[in-house]
């Protein structure tokens, strides 16, 4: 099986099938294990028949009992062994499943992390969900064929060669019978891919409704837009449901023929077998053996064809949709200059903002979505024209840029996990001093949150931190930023769900921690833009007036207006608690 940290290779993303089959040649010695193993055991569930058969024709009709031991010993034999190479068969098989279980969930997780910042701009969070609850399952379920599918095809030429040794007749009916049951079925197949690739695209949309109904109910409740939300999710599920029952109707006939059509087959070929022993064609053994061979062959070969026609459709659908992700590309990085050697001014034509070394500066700005834009394109997470020491960003080499300027985003996730691995980032815990992870706590004012849990930073944190409230939430982002150090720090609204006093000592402390480093902020606090060396005010995402916060209040009506507004909302709360 995979190993956790194992690389798992480059995968096929031609198509759905070919990246099925990279699944199987990517294990190949179980994958033969599995298919020796599942065709041993079904040519021998044939061959019980034939034992019987030989029991009554040389044993129990003329009365030899010594043969009748003999062969009857020989089938309790051969029944045991088979019952231990299906134990073989299923290990070898839930192995080769749970390998293409991880190894799709390794290359999906690899890929996400490669497109990185792109992934939302291209793929629905929904899509990818879909793809890690339901498609890697999918996926691995239908790699049943690798064992009981090869097993079956060896099992229904065996079971037709044994026949073609009693009866001509009824081989022909078994050898023309079984790939009639394949081409009733297989128009069903076809339609089912059509309508499972449709429900797949339903679910993942519903998926990312649920997500956003999640995250945004506070906010949909304050606009007062929850019922129109909750009309759009109503429409999504019924049409969901509806798709559901098309792929059901479709399964249902699936399954039902592959009940139905073999045991139709069965009757056919034992009432053949039946007039051919009235009339002395063949022995009473040999018509027990017919009917032994058939009933085997309409139980488990067809029905495995079947059932593994059915899992394999649906695993090429899934397959699609995992290739349809690994072919997305990230942003193209043509940078191949080196980064500035030492530390150098930002500066952001479109805007005007110029971000001076080792100085705090903040961005206020009447539109947060103005200064966020900012951020973006000097971390370059957006195309733009910004340099670096002079040199455009876009043509340094991306590794370099993100070694030395982190985007510190207030909403970015939170992955589950404790405490001290949450903040620490991409470092493992023991990599981390006590005292550095000390110090980027008690910056951010989270000495409460980690004294506050049962086990401290060893206590369990749930994904996005639901288990915290959201100024708790915004204090842990802001002490992985400082645990991380980066030579440029870029902080969308640090502080923005924090209560004035907390704000101001973490405006306090942010200072003198990042004293000579550069630190960018945006902001529309009057308790944070006072501890700014620099402050930007942008209107319509361009700089109007720049200079200290005292300056800017004196002589800038607008910014005036933008900061009294919130220092009032400041007072107000105080005079509230």
């Amino acid at each position: 099986m995979i190993d956790a940290y194992e690389d798992p290779g480059d995968a096929d993303r031609r198509s759905g099938p070919r990246y099925l089959w990279w699944l199987v040649t990517r294990q190949p010695g179980r994958s033969v294990a599995g298919a020796v193993f599942g065709s041993i055991w079904m040519v021998l569930l044939a061959a019980t028949p034939y034992l019987m058969a030989k029991a009554i024709d040389e044993g129990l009709e003329p009365g030899d009992m010594g043969a009748l031991a003999g062969w009857t010993t020989l089938l309790f034999l051969v029944g045991a062994f088979n019952a231990w190479l299906s134990i073989m068969r299923h290990r070898t098989m839930t192995r080769v499943r749970m390998d293409a279980n991880f190894r799709t969930v390794k290359v999906v997780v690899r890929q996400a992390v490669r497109l990185g910042a792109t992934l939302p701009a291209q793929v629905g969070a929904g899509e990818v969900v879909t793809i890690g609850v339901g498609d890697v399952q999918t996926i691995s379920q239908s790699l049943t064929v690798v064992g009981p599918g090869v097993g079956a095809v060896v099992a229904y030429l065996v079971v037709a060669g044994l026949l073609l040794t009693l009866s001509v007749p009824l081989a022909v009916v078994v050898l023309v019978g079984v790939p009639l049951l394949g081409v009733i079925v297989g128009p069903l197949l076809g339609r089912l891919q059509g309508t499972e690739t449709e429900y797949r695209e339903r679910q993942g949309v519903l998926t990312a409704r649920i997500g956003d109904l999640a995250g945004g109910l506070r906010v949909l409740n304050g606009l007062g837009g929850k019922s129109l939300f909750a009309d759009a999710f109503r429409r999504d599920s019924q049409g969901l449901r509806a798709q559901g029952y098309r792929v059901g109707a479709v399964t249902s006939w699936i399954q039902a023929l592959g009940v139905g059509l073999p045991t139709l087959f069965l009757a056919v070929v034992t009432w053949l077998a039946a007039r051919m022993a009235a009339q002395g064609a063949i022995s009473i053994g040999e018509l027990v053996s017919v009917y032994g061979y058939v009933a085997v062959l309409a139980g488990w070969p067809v029905a495995f064809l079947i059932e593994g026609s059915y899992q394999l459709s649906r695993g090429v659908v899934a397959a699609r949709r995992v290739v349809r992700l690994l072919r997305l590309e990230p942003a193209p990085d043509a940078g191949t200059a080196d980064a500035p050697a030492e530390p150098s001014p930002l500066h952001d034509p479109e805007s005007g903002v110029r971000v001076l070394p080792g100085r705090l500066t903040a961005l206020a700005a009447a539109r947060p979505a103005d200064a966020s834009a900012v951020v973006d394109r000097l971390g370059r997470y957006a195309p733009s024209e910004a340099t670096w020491g002079g040199v455009r960003l876009d043509r340094i080499a991306l590794p370099r840029v993100r070694e030395r300027i982190l985007v510190a985003d207030h909403e970015a996730d939170l992955f589950a996990g404790t405490l001290r691995h949450l903040v620490g980032g991409c470092r493992e815990p023991g990599d981390i001093d006590e005292a550095e992870i000390a110090r980027a706590v008690r910056t951010a004012a989270a000495d409460d949150i980690v004294q506050g849990l049962p086990e401290g930073l060893d206590s369990a944190i749930d994904a996005q931190g639901r288990n915290l409230s959201g100024g708790q939430r915004q204090r842990v982002r802001l002490v992985r930023a400082l645990l991380a150090d980066p030579e440029v720090l870029l902080a969308v609204e640090p502080t923005s769900a924090l209560d004035a006093h907390t704000e101001a000592t973490v405006a306090d402390r942010l200072r003198a921690a990042r004293e000579g480093r550069t630190t960018v902020v945006t902001t529309t606090s009057p308790l944070v833009l006072d501890r700014a060396d620099v402050v930007h005010f942008l209107v319509d995402g361009k700089v109007t007036a720049t200079g200290s916060h005292q300056r800017l209040l004196a002589e800038e009506a607008g910014y005036r207006a933008l900061v009294a507004r919130d220092a009032s909302s400041d007072a107000a709360e105080e005079v509230v608690r």
